[in-house]
């Protein structure tokens, strides 16, 4: 501002204008109407700032800003800074403010996200800033231009509000003084009030939308609402909502951003009312209540889990959702409005909603043609709506994190369980039963992804590889997802999920049913509804799990095995099980295109959506090995039972024998002889032969065997490992390749036999065999070869199978062991 002829030249400082009392120092800046000086008042000697209004301003507006200045002259409070004086010198109007040093907050935001802040310290400041706005709305006036560059911080790092220049009285204005005029829009494009925008009247509301665009701009380091066109901010406020980014780092928890959007809400009455209730919800993110945890079952592990959900926020608001809706579902008295009404109050969850529910997967129930909550609860039910309601409120917390592309992978995996489930269900009363059954049965799982994200990444580490034992330095096998979860966490998976379900009063059936079932399938179907929901949910989980780590060309023959592996238990044949699996990866296809998830091209989810369709190498699938469904006609039931017992008592004690061998120090050799033997002559096989890797042919080759005639045969195993180009696997180098344990029943049947390589043809000739393969790092390096010379002469229960495959990973463990 240069001076003019209100202005005369200070004598105690030549060359410096002087404004009546006041020394003006330096300009600290300009604005549209008016300019501040740094200035020095010889009277109290003092520095203050002093706000000049432009000449030639109109009268009527000087008179309102001095009116108004004058009434916050009254306002006292440590964030708001403070008016000394306002008055007029030879018609030069002017304030006069408490100087603070340093910059504001726009300087501040021109630093990117967090404006040198961390999210705590942004938000204590705007507790601050809200506690003086609430002073100044209690004094009954309202700044109406708050803004970042209208927001001082001191030396101590607090928010101080100024420039009250165009505030407004709650109350009726002062005799003398005319009301703000109704079509009058007041305020700064990018900050203003949509109601601000359309010429309303002055209410502490538009201070809370402001303030709640300049959080949000500290949260995220960018603006909320800006355009270079200022007209277009302003309609884009009256005309839509204001959201903030989805990526706000981890500290900024769905409890946070719900802070901010409710102070960013388009409509008043969908607003925090006042400056203080958006002040105390702050606070009360800033300092959780310290609730009292129940005790639970699994001591600190999950009591700190549970502090840790209510203090971050995210799933508490999932669990205070399901709470609610689990609530009206489950009540004899819930009502249609009232569910409805729940949902509603989740404006995202309701348009995803209603995208679902238009799907081809819902046209039983009228999809194409649901346009409110209401008619979606009728047509869809309520059971149905809570299941979509709880995956689409999972899946709407899990995108706020960082790692959402880990969460998003088991979402859709929880989700092809669920959609498997309801598929597979016999009974369709029990249908949506199944599919929360599913879909919780892994949920400690979830929230570990959720809350501890390393944690899980290193259990899924531990479970995936071997590791080296600290006690004897050797190699030992990878550890289960129960016995990992415990080693990490402190308690398993399950423990975790149960002990959370309990504080969600989840019903005792859904918690049953996330009790992994001990043992072998039964072979017949479970009558009793919970536990048949129970090996239902274990299942599809299996399913999903497998599909999911699985590479597609293989994932038809790996989830034709578990068929076979459940069909029995689950009252449906395996091929009924095939066909359920790919229709729950076609609704999980269309759910996932209606909920908007995009997949990146390395996101192992995508699995989840490809076909199950059989490829040209599925010709072994129904080979792999498995239980023998029917017995053999010449043996009756007791003389099967009695005669698998007796393998099954052989084999566990050749195992606890190699043990023990293992423990100490031992020759390869003989622990691999043990483990033939064990094989040999627990299961009667004619002949068993160990095959190894040739590093110089990268050939798998006969080295011993056990059998009549078997040193004959043992040099004629030859399996190439590495194919000429162009070259077609023959059936071992395919099994070996795969690492699937195949039984071959009848190797005369023409599908089988064109596949045998010519050495086998000629020397072995065995009608019925299996393969055992051996691999490291997923590389074949040995095989195990046993069979019988009647075809359909092996005949195999679960249990055989487990302990032949717990055989062949004692063969990899010794020599992890002796390397």
């Amino acid at each position: 501002m240069n001076p003019d002829d209100s202005l005369t030249y200070s004598s105690a400082a030549p060359g410096l204008p002087a404004l009546g009392r006041f020394h003006l120092l330096k300009s600290l800046g300009e604005g549209a109407q008016a300019t501040v000086w740094l200035a020095h008042d010889p009277r109290l000697d003092r520095n203050v700032a002093l706000k000049v209004l432009r000449p030639g301003t109109d009268p009527l507006s000087v008179d309102e800003w001095l009116h108004e200045a004058r009434a916050v002259s009254r306002l006292t409070h440590p964030n708001i800074v403070p008016v000394f004086e306002a008055d007029s010198q030879a018609g030069q109007s002017y304030l006069v403010f408490e100087y603070v040093p340093g910059g504001t907050l726009a300087d501040r935001l021109r630093g990117g996200r967090n404006a040198q802040f961390g999210v705590r310290a942004a938000v204590e400041l705007f507790v601050g800033l809200l506690d003086g706005l609430q002073a100044a709305h209690a004094a009954g006036v309202v700044h109406r231009d708050l803004k970042p560059s209208n927001i001082l911080i001191d030396a101590k790092g607090r928010a101080r509000v100024m420039d009250f220049g165009i505030a407004a009285r709650l109350s009726a204005a002062a005799p003398g003084v005319e009301s703000v005029p109704p079509q009058r829009v007041v305020g700064t494009p990018g900050y203003i009030s949509p109601e601000a925008a359309r010429g309303e009247p002055p209410s502490a509301q538009m201070d809370v939308f402001a303030a709640a665009v300049m959080l949000g701009e500290m949260l995220s380091g960018q603006r909320l609402n800006y355009d270079p066109d200022p007209w277009v901010s302003v309609r884009r406020v009256m005309e839509q909502d204001l959201t903030l980014p989805s990526d706000l780092g981890l500290d900024v928890d769905d409890a946070l951003r719900a802070i901010v959007l409710r102070g960013l809400a388009r409509k008043p009455a969908e607003r925090w009312p006042t400056a203080q209730a958006m002040h105390d919800a702050l606070t009360e993110w800033l300092h959780p209540a310290q609730v009292a945890v129940p005790e639970v079952e699994g001591g600190a592990a999950l009591e700190f889990l549970l502090r840790r959900m209510r203090h971050k926020s995210d799933f508490p608001a999932m669990s205070d959702a399901i709470g609610r809706i689990q609530r009206l579902t489950a009540s004899e008295n819930g009502s249609l409005a009232s569910l409805s009404n729940e949902i509603l109050k989740d404006v995202a969850l309701t348009h995803k909603l209603l995208r679902l529910v238009n799907t081809v997967q819902f046209s039983h129930a009228g999809g194409g043609s649901i346009s409110t909550v209401s008619r979606a609860v009728a047509l869809v039910g309520f059971s149905g709506i809570r299941n979509l309601a709880l995956s689409l409120i999972l899946l709407e917390r899990m995108e706020n994190k960082a790692h959402a592309q880990q969460l998003r992978e088991e979402f859709l995996r929880s989700l092809m369980a669920a959609s498997l489930a309801r598929e597979l269900c016999l009974n369709p009363r029990e249908a949506e039963e199944a599919f929360l059954c599913a879909m919780l049965h892994n949920l400690g799982r979830s929230l570990s992804e959720f809350y501890f994200p390393e944690e899980a990444q290193q259990i899924r580490r531990i479970t995936r590889t071997e590791r080296v034992s600290q006690a004897t330095g050797h190699a030992v096998a990878p550890l289960s997802e129960a016995a990992a979860s415990t080693e990490v966490l402190g308690m398993s998976y399950e423990q975790l999920g149960l002990g959370v379900a309990r504080q969600w009063g989840l019903p005792e059936s859904l918690q049953h049913s996330m009790r992994r079932p001990d043992g072998d399938p039964p072979t017949r179907r479970i009558e009793h509804t919970d536990e048949r929901q129970r090996w239902l949910a274990h299942a599809a989980n299996d399913v999903a799990d497998v599909i999911l780590h699985t590479d597609p060309a293989e994932a038809h023959a790996r989830v034709h095995a578990m068929a076979q592996r459940y069909a029995r238990v689950l009252g449906v044949t395996a091929e009924t099980f095939d066909v359920a699996a790919d229709q729950a990866r076609q609704r999980l296809a269309q759910v996932a295109d209606a909920m908007g998830i995009q997949l990146p091209k390395n996101s192992h989810a995508r699995r989840l959506l490809a076909p199950l369709t059989p490829t040209a190498d599925d010709s072994l699938a129904a080979h792999q090995l498995q239980a023998t469904q029917i017995l053999e006609p010449t043996q009756s039931l007791s003389q099967q039972q009695v005669t698998r017992e007796q393998a099954v008592e052989m084999m566990a004690a050749g195992i606890q024998d190699i043990t023990n061998v293992m423990v100490e120090n031992f020759k390869l050799n003989e622990v691999l002889r043990m483990i033939l033997e064990t094989i040999f002559r627990a299961l009667g096989f004619s002949r068993v032969v160990f095959c190894l890797r040739d590093a110089k042919t990268e050939t798998l080759t006969g080295r011993f065997g056990l059998g009549e005639g078997v040193e004959s045969i043992v040099p004629a195993f030859r399996v190439p490992l590495r194919l000429a180009d162009g070259g077609n696997a023959d059936l071992f180098a395919a099994v070996c390749h795969k690492g699937a344990d195949t039984l071959i029943a009848d190797a005369t049947v023409s599908k089988i036999a064109e596949r045998l390589p010519v050495w086998y043809r000629g020397a072995v000739r065995a009608p019925s065999f299996l393969l055992l393969p051996m691999t490291l790092k997923g590389a074949p390096f040995a095989l195990i070869y046993a069979d019988k010379a009647k075809a359909g002469g092996i005949d195999l229960g679960e249990k055989e199978l487990q302990l032949l495959r717990t055989l062949r990973n004692q063969a990899v463990m010794a020599f992890k062991q002796v390397s």
